[in-house]
């Protein structure tokens, strides 16, 4: 996600996983990927400078991965980067739900800095639909909160790109939802009751989109209970952005739901 007024950093990042986990310590004990460059193949995209999406590149899966191995893709915002994170190509919540597939799987962040609903539906959806993914991840909200979309026209171009995820592949997809952010430093000043109407008004929109779909489309709570996600240990210096605390606790709610539902997730 990205404040209003804030600079964006666009972030797309093809990350295969591995067959091995190291334990690196950022601000918390985190599962992260190793690299074995005999088995798997990597692919990366360089950030575009003019702020738009660059071309998708394709996660090559090892020639050891069966037809139906898990192909994750993330799409969403700066959080989805991983913006906050003292890594964010490792820190980011998709990164630690990647680090958590099993071997022989394929990870790729489509995430985009400062990216809204509608944009992510034109730069990100077509490249989801292209890996054949298997799940996917989507966390758009925060964006088109802050730029006072209305809710109608958000739910629109959200259920478009769930809609499109739905059509275009098998995918089981997981779309987060609004924490509440009335304790995120950023919202200091910000009438707490007219923020709260807005996140309310957008999660409902969330579950209506998902309800479409209910077989294949699951919402993740990141609301309920979601004080320990603005905390101060949980928020980065900037005020705004997940700390790799926040991360954590992100990626744990997205693995909860998606081992729910069977995803191989590893413990």
């Amino acid at each position: 996600m990205s404040a209003i007024g804030r600079p964006v950093l666009l972030g797309k990042t093809i990350v295969p996983v591995m067959h091995r986990v190291v334990a690196v310590d950022l601000l918390i004990l985190v599962l992260l990927a190793g690299c074995n460059a005999a088995s798997t193949a990597t692919a990366r995209v360089t950030p575009s400078p003019s702020g738009t999406s660059s071309p998708i590149a394709t996660a090559t899966p090892s020639s050891s991965a069966s037809l139906n191995s898990v192909r994750y893709v993330a799409i969403g915002a700066s959080d989805t980067v991983g913006v906050g994170a003292v890594d964010p190509a490792r820190g980011s919540w998709p990164a630690r739900i990647a680090a958590l597939l099993p071997s022989g799987a394929a990870y790729v962040n489509l995430g985009v800095s400062g990216s809204l609903a509608l944009q992510a539906q034109r730069e990100q959806l077509p490249g989801a639909v292209a890996q054949r993914p298997t799940v996917v991840t989507v966390w758009l909200a925060v964006n088109d909160l802050n730029a006072t979309i209305d809710p109608a026209s958000y739910q629109d171009a959200l259920g478009a790109i769930v809609d499109g995820l739905v059509q275009g592949t098998s995918a089981m997809i997981f779309v987060g939802n609004v924490p509440d952010l009335r304790g995120v430093p950023v919202y200091a000043s910000v009438d707490k009751a007219r923020l709260l109407a807005g996140i309310t008004a957008y999660n409902d929109a969330i579950a209506r989109v998902a309800a479409r779909s209910a077989t294949r489309v699951f919402v993740v709570d990141l609301f309920t209970g979601s004080a320990a996600l603005v905390s101060t240990a949980t928020v980065a210096t900037d005020g705004f952005h997940p700390s790799d605390a926040g991360y954590q606790l992100i990626a744990d709610r997205f693995a909860g739901a998606m081992r729910a539902k069977g995803i191989p997730l590893r413990s």
